[in-house]
């Protein structure tokens, strides 16, 4: 019963490939690879060595979060999700703050796409406010919204356009859960281990398991694991928060 429940914490742990060497990338792929449920290729990667990351990491039978955060107009958004789906990824994201016209577009145009390909329609996922920010930095920026405020006006406008669901701070899970539904996937970044909260530059940030227990999907974890002593353990020590916190929902 214990490996079950391990197997279904781990499936829900999407680890960071947060490099821009290919060898180094494809070393954590070897070794976390059964142990997570999934890889994130970010900007610092995928501009470093490109799509042939993404490759390699599905002839390994893995699964891929292509998390390059689309915002454009609508059509070159559209035209660079097509792509992201030719490419097999599992997820992908795009700015909620790319408007109602961007998401519903990029929407549409995946799921035709997909369709065509004969390939499965990834998961799609709507940035609403980056966990380096806080309602502080957004008030310099020009919004008159708290962050929870923003969060939660973004990430309506997401699920009235066929967004899969969002990538949203740990803190604001409860009350994206409590107004949009069990079936809006919820996707946390920025995740600490429970001792290691706010000692960096993530600024809206909890636990592995404060995150499961408060309804997410999945989990992004990347520096804690990756500057560990012994990264596989540390990444056991993960999937074990996220059983707890699993049970605890």
């Amino acid at each position: 019963m214990k490996n079950t429940s391990n197997k279904k914490a781990s499936d829900k742990l999407i680890f960071a490939l947060d490099t821009k060497n290919y060898e180094d990338a494809l070393s954590w792929v070897e070794m976390l690879s059964g142990h997570v449920g999934m890889f994130k290729v970010g900007k610092e990667l995928f501009t470093a060595v490109g799509p042939k990351i993404i490759e390699s990491i599905k002839q390994r039978g893995q699964c891929v979060f292509l998390d390059l955060k689309f915002h454009d107009i609508p059509n070159t958004v559209a035209r660079a999700a097509e792509a992201a789906v030719k490419l097999n990824v599992d997820m992908f994201n795009i700015h909620a703050a790319g408007g109602s016209k961007m998401m519903r577009e990029t929407v549409s145009a995946v799921g035709a796409y997909a369709d065509k390909l004969g390939k499965p329609r990834p998961v799609i996922l709507a940035v609403t406010v980056l966990t380096s920010l806080d309602s502080a930095d957004l008030a310099e920026i020009g919004y008159e919204k708290s962050a929870n405020e923003l969060v939660m006006h973004l990430a309506k406008l997401a699920q009235a356009a066929g967004v899969t669901g969002v990538v949203a701070s740990p803190q604001d899970i409860n009350v994206l859960r409590k107004n949009l539904g069990d079936t809006f996937v919820i996707v946390a970044p920025g995740i600490r281990a429970a001792g290691d909260i706010n000692k960096d530059d993530q600024k809206r940030t909890l636990s592995a398991y404060e995150a499961m227990k408060s309804g997410a999907d999945y989990i992004v974890v990347g520096r804690p694991i990756r500057a560990a002593k012994e990264p596989l353990k540390e990444c056991h020590k993960f999937v074990e928060e996220i059983a707890a916190g699993l049970a605890e929902k």
